[in-house]
């Protein structure tokens, strides 16, 4: 949930990790981080690119945070167990970090895979390669899938690629950059209730 502000966390590691990196200060750190973010898909990517950091010890620093900021969401868990078919994980983070955040919130159980930045050969969203690397490495039809996204520019390959889109618009950092009603399917600012009508629909 965005109220949580996990990711101001992470922030914070970044920051640190790249004002190591370089011998500069938080306010130029800041910047690099935002502009490989939005120029690279992730920062991870800007850094590898630029400064050929190794992902590996980038990912272990930045997500070495508590998680004493989330409850967990069994109204959530019950919605997506009565979904038919298979829930899936895509994350420009890496498996172990999504784990934990699963676990945190009680949906440990609540899906099958993770499909994580290392998988995708450290090609992140919303780059076309890690939806085709996504697809085959799960088996997964784009049609017949519903692709959830708090970026509203991570669904636009999505759409491309045929798959249904839903944007939760729960005001995460650059969470409308590049919204258009061409790729956006369905919008909430809530997954629990949006799930919770959807699954309550299907058995009435």
């Amino acid at each position: 949930p965005s109220h949580c502000n996990l990711f101001e966390l992470i922030d914070v590691r970044m920051g640190l990790y790249i004002q190591r990196l370089l011998d500069c200060d938080a306010v130029e750190a800041r910047r690099v981080q935002k502009d490989y973010f939005i120029n690279h898909g992730t920062t991870l990517s800007g850094l590898m690119a630029s400064h050929d950091i190794t992902p590996e010890e980038f990912l272990d620093f930045v997500h070495d945070i508590t998680f004493d900021r989330l409850d967990p969401n069994p109204a959530l868990a019950k919605s997506l167990a009565a979904l038919p078919g298979r829930k899936l994980i895509f994350t420009n983070g890496d498996a172990t970090y999504a784990g934990r955040v699963l676990d945190a919130l009680g949906l440990g159980v609540s899906f099958e895979a993770i499909h994580d930045i290392r998988a995708c050969g450290y090609v992140p969203k919303p780059h076309p390669d890690s939806y085709a690397s996504l697809c085959a490495a799960l088996n997964i039809t784009p049609h017949r899938a519903l692709f959830t996204e708090d970026m509203a520019r991570n669904l636009k390959p999505a759409k491309a690629i045929g798959m249904t889109t839903l944007w939760i618009n729960n005001g995460s950092e650059h969470g409308t950059a590049e919204a258009c009603a061409s790729f956006i399917d369905y919008e909430t600012d809530c997954a629990s209730a949006w799930f919770a009508k959807l699954t309550g629909n299907l058995t009435t």
